[in-house]
């Protein structure tokens, strides 16, 4: 069953997140439809990337960074899937997609609930307010058929194979958050991202270095 993580954070002296964002419990939360990893592998996955990038040229990937706080801390919405590997929300593009028009539509595809479900309304849940798109943040690339991505293109690497935008996603003040039930939607504070390349990886242990100077100190610190 998909649930939030409400994770334990540190007193108010820590710092927070400026940049617009609403505390966790605006949002609404409910399941919809399990939704399959495309490839039941890494193999496999490379290896369609392979074919992909034959037909189309190099892959085009999109996620955003869903900003929350909670307790006065800035958290990141991500989804983890079979109690295993994290990720934020976003996908590959289709041929040609903009790349702004292609996250709104993953991020609908991964987050929003069914277009029939009649137990949310706009005035009370917020159901149809739009993702904001904000700063692209951090590009990643992929220079071979392999699972390693670098935040530059390696020097000898003219034709990388992948390249992946992370954009900062302005939340709307409300909005319901579908989640498949075969993941789990958690909120990850920063403090728990920072230096922990180990568990979340690279790419999303950099999260709290691409956001500091969206960070400050609450007011009646400055003092």
């Amino acid at each position: 069953m998909s649930t939030i993580a409400l994770c334990v954070v540190l007193p108010s002296a820590l710092r927070q997140l400026t940049a617009g964002s609403y505390p966790l419990s605006n949002f609404t939360f409910s399941t919809k439809e399990a939704q399959p990893e495309e490839d039941p592998s890494v193999s496999a996955r490379l290896q369609r990337l392979q074919n992909n990038y034959e037909d189309f040229g190099m892959r085009r990937t999109v996620e955003g960074i869903l900003v929350v706080h909670d307790h006065g801390h800035p958290h990141i919405l991500m989804l983890q899937i079979a109690n295993a590997f994290f990720k934020l929300p976003g996908d590959y593009l289709k041929p040609g997609e903009d790349e702004i028009d292609g996250l709104k539509r993953r991020l609908d595809d991964r987050l929003a609930p069914p277009r029939d479900s009649q137990q949310f309304n706009q005035h009370t849940h917020g159901i149809d307010n739009d993702w904001e798109i904000g700063d692209c943040l951090a590009q990643w690339w992929r220079p071979n058929f392999e699972t390693f991505m670098y935040p530059f293109i390696p020097a000898h690497i003219t034709k990388p194979k992948e390249c992946k935008k992370l954009f900062l996603v302005q939340m709307p003040e409300r909005k319901v958050l579908a989640v498949p039930k075969n993941m789990k939607l958690l909120a990850i504070p920063l403090f728990e991202l920072y230096d922990n390349a180990a568990r979340y990886g690279p790419q999303l242990s950099a999260i709290p270095h691409l956001l500091s100077r969206s960070v400050s100190l609450p007011s009646h610190q400055h003092h």
